[in-house]
């Protein structure tokens, strides 16, 4: 498909990437959406925590479901998920933000947790909604590290249930391996250090209920998200080390299965980004991939007004299929 010209102009300090990725995450005014929690026991014996917000009611549901997907140590809760959750509800959509495995504020059963290319998890949700609930269009919305599990969903799925319509990828690492070596440079300092601190106290918390797999010899090790996916993440889910779970969890190298409208939002400014993430030549060759590239934005940042950002007024546009 054509690669998508953006209209995305942003203003004044969002021009920075750095200020729009901290501001959008840190400082932006908290979004009012109404989020009733239910929990999914899964088929392994683990949970979900998913919180829906309604259009109507939960007893006279839309027959439209967006799945939101947060990124990496995110939860239902962030900014950018009630934000994009408010709007696609205000226009008739009700709305499932998935919390991943351990991210709901309650740790997973389990030793694997969630990963950037798990998609089981995804799934089983799909098949519960549509089973459970009727839902017969549905479309999703992954963030950063959800938006590579969403990708991967819709290239690697081989039987897509018919009521999967499209999906949007914002800000979305394609190439995991790249993302790596973006997030070590001393300009992601900040983010990496976030990220590498959550995530040892998580295995922390774990290591009591896992002493065969987990102990604080290893712990003392885990000082970068390298260490980190080497020691735990694939350990955890199946992988021989950090670079076969990059690797093998990549949606960019299943882009070309997909069968449904999707749009990849990714700012030319993204400091989480490697060039594999802006697969310009690749897109033009694929049916349903769309590709929008703005100047500005940062890391999920596309500021516009404090209540409604550009990347989620694009997202409304795609799924009602303006933009197509």
């Amino acid at each position: 498909m054509p690669i998508l010209p953006s209209s995305y102009q942003a203003k004044g300090l969002f021009k920075n990437g750095h200020f729009s990725t901290i501001y959008s995450a840190k400082l932006r005014p908290i979004i009012t959406l109404n989020q009733t929690r239910k929990r999914l026991e899964l088929n392994d014996g683990d949970f979900i925590d998913v919180d829906w917000s309604y259009t109507i009611s939960e007893e006279k549901r839309s027959n439209k479901l967006v799945i939101l997907l947060h990124g990496l140590e995110g939860n239902a809760q962030r900014s950018y998920i009630k934000g994009q959750g408010k709007i696609l509800m205000d226009k008739g959509w009700d709305i499932a933000a998935i919390n991943h495995r351990g991210c709901s504020g309650v740790d997973n059963r389990l030793y694997l947790s969630y990963n950037s290319g798990r998609t089981d998890d995804l799934s089983e949700f799909i098949t519960h909604a549509i089973a459970v609930y009727g839902y017969q269009e549905i479309s999703i919305v992954g963030f950063s590290l959800g938006g590579n599990v969403l990708l991967k969903y819709l290239g690697e799925c081989v039987q897509l249930p018919i009521e999967v319509k499209s999906g949007v990828a914002v800000s979305a690492p394609l190439h995991l391996r790249g993302a790596l070596e973006q997030l070590v440079k001393w300009e992601n300092f900040v983010y990496s250090k976030t990220f590498i601190n959550d995530l040892r106290r998580k295995y922390k918390r774990k290591m009591p209920n896992f002493p065969e797999a987990m102990n604080a010899a290893e712990l003392k090790k885990i000082g970068s998200l390298l260490d980190f996916d080497n020691l735990y993440t694939a350990k955890a889910h199946g992988f021989k080390d950090a670079f076969d779970y990059y690797e093998k969890s990549s949606s960019i190298h299943v882009l070309n299965n997909i069968t449904v409208p999707v749009l990849i939002l990714n700012a030319e400014n993204d400091s989480f980004l490697c060039p594999e993430s802006y697969p310009f030549e690749l897109v033009k060759k694929l049916e349903k991939v769309f590709l929008e590239v703005p100047r500005h934005g940062g890391h999920v940042g596309f500021h516009a007004n404090n209540q409604s950002y550009y990347s989620e007024q694009r997202v409304l546009q795609f799924l009602r299929g303006d933009i197509l």
